[in-house]
């Protein structure tokens, strides 16, 4: 079958290698199937031709949008049409309509609505990358359903694809238009007849199994076929799941934008006790209801009122703050009222990141999706919260409540086993309870994720076997062959098969420290919610995604590609993996994932022991031996610096150098420093002895940068103190994957600064990746060593040292931007550095701009230039283009520095250096 597709696919954009499989083996779920095929269309007639292809040679069809799915309705083992990579676009605007292609993000729809007052009222968490075709797959609702509804509340009309090749538009339909169509020939004409038919004879049993309460999201949506309801077609097809047509356009309508907003946070002492408030607060018009737990990560430090749960409320129009203040004194909670849309998004960025937050319990342990969005009339919500509390206790199970309290739907992530037999059977007895449970509170098994392979299997346990068989008859009017999506809604696959998850036992090099010293259970923190695909909001991750918009060259792709790695099925050669190694190639190292991921992926670490274990006993590529030894040459250069640059200012000679090293021919090399810091410092006695750590780049090329931080430190009462000996943190071995080098040379450098240590001395680091690696990697690589976390401990930035101390700064007041350095994002935060700006009078803006694109050895390397460059290009050097010349440009990294440097026509300082020039001299 794979091979006839390949065929009859040859000329599109289509995939069927090892590595391309891998991408599209799971979504957001817990399931795993090897997919036959990848297509990325661009136009509806190739959306068509992979369909066809799909036709005749008996393949299943697997639509997909950005992956997100949590109940694994877009992974299948069939031909997967990715709109989201091409066919996307707003083709129309009209009053408060938009046709789209099902490829569109929604972020993206609402930047076009948006100049017109208007948006889209559906809005998952996901919405900076779930497509449109995504949310009528799964009919998405988002936190504003209450007052905007769901997706199928703002479908007008749809052009969809059946298998047998049949394009058809579909909407509201009069009784003459089905009568109409229903006397056609062909397949258009059969299919109105055979709905005409399934309504006509089963109005009563339509109406009253399938209420329009709003989170009913399970089964499909006939309801919309009742003649009170339109008839329509569109909207019934939403919550399809893929399982019934292709969607090829999409009219939908918008709503007006709120001109203002108010959110009120309420302290409750429990999620019960929230949720037992819900329907006095509904009476209020709330554009939204969204409940989250103090067992949520990032809840309890996040500045919310008193409170064990937390109600977010939040209201719109000129009189939103006089409602928020009445609902808080009849409420009588603690609470707090924001009107800052910065404070807003803040907090609702914890609530749209639950589903990635949740994964990892507060105490570490694993938690996966299954029973994630279940819903039970608003009324309800707090007896079914009760109920079930006690199932989950009764199956040794614990959770983290967050979600649309609003209209009864609750996510959660559960400690399944998902790993052991014992832990299996668990689960499906746990789910096959809890089905019943919200039936018998009149809910929906899924409230807004679809039903998927998660919940399909349950269905009759929420259904008559009469309404089971119209689900079934529906489906084969679009499907009689059932090739769209088999084993959703009907004929469902177990829930409890075809698990991801493994555990496998990979001998490895790092620590991982952080998940127990298994790489098998790191990889397991992506579930997949797809972060790292934004394209248009802030944040650092991910960089080389926003710069080639490939699946491969996510974090999610990478990790999807490890995870395959490991489990050896598609991808077979373990460690010894090219599809691995080159999807990680363009991967920066940056660790934007480590603090932008929801659950902390740190593909930078993943990165490294791929390396190291790839390479282990071969060749390496030439800029291992070049930059990933960067600091023996710099010391080399050392013994001759003049002579070094002059021969590096030959052409010849440095286009030899590049070539020799696997440095990339557009990159000027950098001028080595005549005398390095540690050769030209002069000590002095006195004060607060504290060890300034020499790293070698500011050290061999850029001294003035260390001689500053001397000045500025002195001032402040420390007597600066150096290593005597040769100390490396190890960073550039690190970063090339070779590990054992890294190790050794870490070892010495412990060695040298343990007697610092023991006698109380701080470390303070200028360049931040070399700082960050004392804070976060040395972990993973000296786990269990007692220098090592001491000097994890006593690390400090410069500006975190100087925050207490007292300093003759004078007013500076000047104007600048500061690009910060990708691994201090990470891992060290940037807040004492704006403090100690504001101090010196530098009016800072700190840039929300990502990656500089350089990322230490990235950069330079042969083949990465482009990528390098259109990262920059991304945000960061647009930015420094918009600042007015007299602006000073702030980086601490040194690599940042220079690519600031080699792509602008700016110099950039360090913050030392400013500071130094802040000093009151006298």
């Amino acid at each position: 079958m794979r091979d006839t597709l390949r065929e009859l696919l040859t000329g599109q954009d289509a995939a069927f290698d090892a590595g391309s499989l891998a991408l599209y083996t799971t979504d957001a779920s817990n399931y795993r199937h090897a997919p036959l095929g990848v297509v990325l269309p661009r136009t509806a007639e190739d959306v068509i031709a992979g369909v066809a292809a799909c036709r005749a040679a008996g393949a299943p069809v697997i639509a997909r949008g950005g992956g997100t799915s949590i109940a694994g309705n877009a992974a299948g083992p069939g031909l997967i049409l990715d709109t989201s990579r091409y066919f996307s676009g707003v083709h129309e605007m009209a009053g408060r309509r938009a046709r789209v292609a099902p490829g569109t993000v929604l972020d993206d729809l609402q930047a076009v609505a948006a100049p017109s007052g208007l948006r889209f009222g559906p809005d998952p968490s996901t919405h900076s990358r779930c497509t449109i075709g995504g949310m009528i797959g799964n009919n998405a609702c988002g936190s504003h359903s209450v007052a905007w509804g769901r997706t199928a509340d703002n479908v007008e009309s749809m052009e969809v694809l059946l298998y047998d090749g049949t394009r058809m538009d579909v909407g509201a339909t009069s009784r003459s238009e089905v009568d109409r169509r229903a006397a056609l020939p062909g397949t258009e004409g059969r299919v109105f007849r055979e709905l005409r038919d399934l309504v006509d004879g089963n109005l009563g049993l339509l109406r009253k199994e399938l209420p329009a309460w709003g989170r009913r999201v399970s089964g499909y949506g006939l309801e919309h076929l009742l003649p009170e309801n339109g008839f329509n077609v569109a909207r019934a097809l939403v919550g399809s799941e893929g399982t019934c047509v292709t969607v090829l356009d999409a009219t939908v309508s918008l709503v007006d934008l709120p001109k203002s907003r108010v959110l009120a946070v309420f302290g409750f002492g429990s999620d019960i006790d929230a949720a037992d408030a819900v329907p006095a607060i509904l009476v209020r018009n709330p554009l939204t209801v969204e409940g989250i737990d103090i067992g949520l990560p990032g809840a309890r430090d996040s500045g919310l009122p008193e409170g064990n749960a937390w109600l977010m409320v939040e209201l719109s129009g000129e009189d939103a703050r006089q409602r928020a203040e009445e609902l808080a004194r009849e409420l009588r909670r603690p609470h707090g009222v924001l009107t800052d849309p910065a404070a807003q998004r803040r907090l609702w960025r914890i609530r749209e990141e639950g589903a990635g937050l949740a994964t990892r319990m507060t105490d570490g342990s694993e938690a996966w999706p299954g029973w994630e969005d279940a819903a039970v009339p608003p009324e309800r919500l707090g007896a079914y919260l009760r109920e079930l509390k006690r199932l989950l206790a009764q199956h040794g199970r614990k959770t983290v409540v967050y979600g649309h309290f609003g209209e009864g739907c609750l996510h959660m992530r559960i400690d399944f086993d998902l790993l052991t037999t014992a832990g299996i059977a668990n689960f499906r007895s746990f789910m096959e309870d809890a089905a019943d449970l919200v039936a018998a509170h009149g809910g929906s098994l899924s409230g807004e994720h679809g039903d998927g392979q998660a919940r399909s299997e349950l269905l009759p346990r929420m259904y008559s076997a009469e309404m089971m068989t119209l689900f079934e008859r529906f489906k084969g009017i679009f499907d009689p062959d059932g090739r769209m999506n088999p084993g959703v809604l009907v004929r469902p696959r177990r829930f409890d098969a075809d698990l991801r998850l493994r555990a496998p036992n990979v001998p490895v090099t790092l620590g991982y420290p952080r998940d127990h010293g298994s790489f098998g259970e790191a990889i397991r923190r992506c579930v997949g919610v797809g972060k790292c695909r934004n394209t248009s909001g802030g944040g650092v991750m991910c960089p080389s995604y926003r710069a080639t918009r490939e699946e491969r060259h996510s974090t999610r792709g990478r990790a999807h590609l490890l995870a395959e790695m490991v489990n050896g099925e598609l991808i077979t050669d373990g460690f010894r993996s090219e599809e691995v190694r080159d999807a990680l190639d363009l991967c920066l190292s940056c660790k934007g994932c480590l603090s932008d991921c929801p659950v902390d992926v740190d593909m930078a670490t993943y990165k490294a022991e791929f390396q190291h274990q790839h390479y282990k006993g071969r060749i390496r590529p030439l800029s291992h031996y070049s930059m990933g030894w960067l600091p023996l040459w710099l010391r080399v250069s050392a013994l001759a610096p003049k002579l070094a640059n002059a021969a590096l200012r030959r052409p010849r000679i440095a286009a030899l150098a590049k070539r020799l090293g696997g440095i990339a021919p557009e990159r000027q090399l950098p001028t080595f420093a005549e005398r390095p810091y540690t050769r030209s410092r002069k000590p002095r006695e006195g004060g607060k002895p504290v060890v300034l750590w020499p790293d070698s780049f500011n050290n061999y090329l850029t001294p003035q940068v260390l001689h500053a931080a001397t000045e500025v430190l002195e001032a402040a009462g420390y007597q600066v103190v150096v290593p005597e000996k040769n100390v490396c943190c190890g960073l550039t071995w690190v970063s090339t994957g070779q590990l054992g080098m890294a190790k050794r040379v870490l070892g010495r450098t412990l060695a040298v600064l343990e007697p610092y240590l023991d006698a109380g001395y701080e470390v303070v680091g200028l360049e931040p990746s070399c700082t960050a690696l004392f804070r976060g990697d040395l972990g993973h690589l000296m786990p269990g060593d007692k220098t090592a976390v001491l000097l994890a401990e006593r690390t400090r930035t410069f500006a975190e040292l100087l925050e207490q101390a007292e300093l003759p700064l004078r007013e500076l007041d000047i104007d600048a931007i500061t690009q910060v350095h990708c691994h201090q994002h990470a891992e060290l935060g940037f807040s004492a550095d704006e403090k100690l700006m504001a101090r010196a009078g530098i009016r800072n803006s700190t840039l929300d701009s990502g990656c500089c694109g350089l990322a230490g050895n990235f950069g330079f390397e042969r083949g990465h230039y482009e990528v390098s460059k259109a990262v920059a290009e991304d945000r960061m050097l647009p930015a420094i283009r918009e600042a007015a010349p007299e602006t000073v440009v702030i980086s601490d990294g040194f690599s940042c520095r220079t690519q600031i440097a080699q792509e602008s026509r700016r110099s950039p300082v360090h913050l030392a250096e400013l500071v130094r020039d802040a000093l009151r001299h006298g």
